[in-house]
């Protein structure tokens, strides 16, 4: 199975997950949480950003959802 989206950089996560047996779910689910955070920062580079606007984003989330701080850690 393979999921196309807009993205080339998208589609090589997708197909890289899809290959290690992620379940869809989990692969649309990062996908949103990617494009969310690509969007949100202007498509600028990781690597141009500094520590704090990197939790620019999450930060807003965490509050809105009522996320547990385990949840905002993310997978290990």
């Amino acid at each position: 199975m393979k999921i196309k989206t807009c993205s080339p950089y998208l589609n090589y996560i997708a197909d890289n997950m899809l290959t290690r047996q992620y379940s869809l779910r989990t692969v649309n689910a990062y996908l949103s949480w990617i494009s969310n955070f690509i969007h949100f920062h202007n498509r600028r580079y990781l690597t141009a950003m500094g520590d704090n606007e990197v939790f620019k984003l999450s930060d807003p989330l965490i509050l809105k959802r009522n996320m547990s701080p385990r949840e905002h850690m993310g997978p290990h």
